[in-house]
């Protein structure tokens, strides 16, 4: 292991590379709890949708040779054809019947008029000109070919694959099982929200940032309590989480201090994969194995937690998970000058809108410091500064990971 910090690409590569050789089993899931898991099999279609042709509009169905004639002599209207089971009904010449959308096409038939263009005299059907034969008909197999791959393994379930499963006639899905994650904040200084506080003490923040950032990527967490700061009985704490747990995530103790006892602790126990990165915040971050369980330490300071997670824990879930859809970073213009003078990557925060020219725009907050939690709250992404540094000016082209509540309109 390297004394110094790794580039944040290594880094990321060895977490995916871990993650995916740690994949979680394949359970089948019905559709209405697969939303948001990931299809861990190819599906092909068991039948063709449409699985018969149908009408595409309320109308009359009739024969596409007999359009001409309908226009002049009109046609006589033979029954009706409602959606649901289709009734044996077929269709003669100078004849149509009355259909409504959906509802299987008769035999004979192959062309649909819209009501709006017919005109009922009696029991015989006039039709306006315009309509081209093989019109507002909606042919079987036009939407899935029987046999024919619709969703690829690797693809996040949302709401339009679930309602294709479904279409096609699936109740479940041979879906990733969650990672089970054990959350742990660290410290003797940590109290829970809402306890009187005494000097030197904080409240934990922390817990509740990791663990709705991991219900934002579906999964439920168990938080523990705060890790001590007390070698043994931190040892022991990381020791029942990782006989039970697939993922163990902590924040604090993994820096250089006295009482940053979880780097030693994981070299002695376990195995250090990479500690510290080249990024900014987040630079101590730590990941290794403990037991059966993932290991990965982030730092303490709040707006790291988030850089850390987002850019480093997500990709590691993904890849335990076999994800492959994860949508790319966007890429937006600084509406403000920034200034960088180091060599590391560094994740700033920043409001990120659109134009009215649909043009892209960050404007970076002002506070750069990873301790200041007012700042993540009053943005809604995170850009990024590659290695290299120097002064960014606006319209310079960033990467930008938006977060919260912009993702849900």
């Amino acid at each position: 292991m390297s004394d110094g910090p790794i580039p944040f690409l290594q880094a990321l590569q060895t977490m995916q590379r871990i993650g995916a050789a740690q994949r979680t089993a394949s359970v089948p899931t019905p559709l209405r709890q697969a939303r948001g898991g990931v299809l861990l099999a190819d599906l092909f279609a068991p039948m063709a949708l449409p699985s018969f042709d149908n009408s595409a509009m309320d109308g009359f169905a009739l024969r596409g040779e007999d359009l001409a004639r309908a226009c002049v002599e009109g046609l006589l209207l033979a029954g009706e054809v409602f959606a649901g089971r289709a009734a044996a009904l077929g269709l003669s010449p100078g004849t149509c019947l009355r259909i409504t959308t959906g509802a299987a096409l008769p035999a004979g038939a192959d062309t649909v008029v819209i009501k709006e263009n017919a005109t009922l005299v009696g029991d015989r059907v006039r039709f306006a000109p315009g309509t081209a034969p093989g019109s507002n008909v909606r042919h079987a197999g036009e939407d899935v070919l029987l046999g024919s791959r619709v969703l690829q393994a690797g693809t996040t379930l949302g709401s339009a694959a679930l309602g294709l499963a479904a279409a096609l006639g699936l109740d479940a899905l041979p879906v990733a099982k969650r990672p089970s994650v054990a959350v742990f904040t660290s410290g003797d200084e940590l109290r829970p929200a809402g306890a009187p506080l005494q000097r030197g003490e904080i409240y934990d923040s922390n817990r509740v940032l990791l663990q709705s950032m991991l219900a934002e990527e579906g999964i439920d967490t168990l938080a523990w309590p705060p890790l001590p700061d007390h070698a043994d009985r931190m040892a022991a704490a990381l020791h029942d989480a990782a006989q039970a747990y697939d993922v163990i995530v902590t924040c604090g103790g993994v820096s250089a201090g006295e009482k940053d006892l979880l780097p030693g602790l994981l070299m002695r126990h376990g195995a250090v994969h990479f500690w510290k990165v080249a990024m900014r915040p987040g630079m101590p971050v730590l990941f290794g194995t403990w037991g059966r369980a993932l290991l990965l330490g982030l730092p303490g300071n709040p707006v790291s937690v988030m850089a850390t997670f987002r850019r480093l824990a997500v990709p590691l879930l993904d890849a335990m998970q076999g994800r492959l859809d994860r949508a790319p970073p966007l890429r937006a213009r600084l509406l403000a000058p920034v200034r960088k003078t180091h060599a590391r990557l560094e994740f700033r925060r920043g409001t990120l809108s659109c134009s009215a020219d649909g043009v892209l725009g960050v404007d970076p907050h002002p506070a750069t410091g990873s301790h200041q939690q007012r700042s993540a709250a009053e943005s809604n992404a995170l850009f990024v500064l590659h290695e290299e540094g120097r002064d960014f000016e606006p319209g310079s082209l960033v990467e930008v990971e938006p977060y919260g509540a912009i993702l849900r309109r």
